[in-house]
């Protein structure tokens, strides 16, 4: 078998010494352009395509790696616009800095892997994360997290509340007064069914309680609050057939996710309804649905991919020892085709 090329061969090769070849592909040092091409020719003649990652990283005392903590069942995750947004960011401007990703599974399953998976620092994007981080804290990595705040943790939010108030304002204008609305996890355990706002204490999820927040704020009284397991267009039509078959029926519905109201506008066709001549949906995300045919959702648009670089920049300024500020990005009212005036009668 023949010897594998390393990097001495091509120092050799190249004529210089192993520090300078070696310099030559970090990129960096005191060495001429003439000197680093000399050496990178030598190691395109010999086949060696520069040191091995690993050895680099124990040199350097980093793995070059961010580990993601996804929660949640990770089938739904990945069939969420929103979720697969805020990674393609994330992951996309770590690879421009030459930094890999782990994708971990929340508590249960992830516990091993968060607590003997070698990374520089880590992006939360459960916001029921509280074991992994945990585990992280022990460990003495630093923390982003997406959606969510803790104590001591740099957070990337969105506004929330400002966005929703922006939606429930538009539908005041066009004259809604009978409003449901479907939510996401209003705890960190997963149900469904109905909320009397009422009695109900103020929801746990912090994206939640800010939407609502919002809603309420602008002064629309929810005549019916539905929660739902989670954002998937199945759990929308459920929740959708629920608040639909009120009696008197709400003349608009207000979903906290996209994919939920999406939901909704398949329930209402399922009852015969007309969106939005009969009945008002809208949503929250700005997601693309180039599926729901001859419509674009009112929806409260979020940077999603904006939310994922900014949390990649946070974790690679964590990783380099730096401290990072939270940062909070502003949301977008966008008004499509499932929004119109109240109908007269219903």
């Amino acid at each position: 078998m023949s010897e594998r090329v390393t990097l001495t061969h091509v120092a050799r090769a190249a004529g210089v010494s192993l520090s300078t070849a070696s310099l030559a592909f970090s990129g960096a040092g005191p060495i001429s352009a003439a000197t680093r091409q000399k050496v990178l020719d030598a190691a395109a003649g010999l086949g060696y395509s520069g040191p091995n990652p690993v050895a680099q990283s124990l040199r350097r005392g980093r793995s070059g790696i961010i580990g993601v903590v996804v929660g949640g069942d990770l089938r739904a995750r990945f069939r969420d616009p929103v979720a697969l947004g805020t990674l393609d960011g994330l992951a996309t401007t770590l690879a421009a800095e030459g930094m890999g990703v782990l994708l971990l599974p929340s508590e249960p399953a992830g516990a091993r892997l968060l607590t003997h998976s070698a990374m520089d620092a880590a992006v939360l994007l459960s916001v029921s994360a509280g074991d992994a981080a945990r585990t992280l804290r022990r460990r003495g990595i630093a923390m982003v997290r997406v959606d969510s705040t803790a104590r001591g943790v740099s957070s990337v939010l969105v506004e929330d509340e400002a966005g929703m108030a922006a939606l429930a304002e538009h539908l005041r204008t066009l004259g809604h007064q009978r409003v449901a609305v479907l939510t996401l996890g209003w705890s960190n355990r997963r149900r469904q069914g109905p909320i009397d706002l009422a009695t109900a204490p103020r929801a746990k999820v912090p994206y939640t309680a800010a939407r609502m927040a919002g809603i309420l704020g602008a002064g629309i009284e929810p005549m019916a609050v539905e929660e739902t397991t989670g954002s998937l267009v199945e759990e929308g039509i459920r929740a959708g057939h629920a608040v639909l078959a009120a009696t008197p029926r709400p003349t608009a519905v207000v979903a906290m996710s996209d994919l939920l109201a999406a939901g909704v506008v398949l329930a209402a066709r399922e009852r015969g309804l007309r969106v939005p001549q009969d009945v008002s949906v809208a949503g929250f995300d700005g997601a693309s649905l180039p599926w729901l045919a001859g419509h674009e959702l009112t929806s409260v648009c979020q940077p999603i991919e904006e939310k994922g670089r900014r949390a990649a920049q946070a974790a690679i300024r964590l990783a380099a020892g730096e401290k990072v500020r939270s940062v909070t990005l502003g949301c977008t009212l966008r008004v499509g085709t499932t929004t119109g005036p109240a109908p007269r009668t219903s």
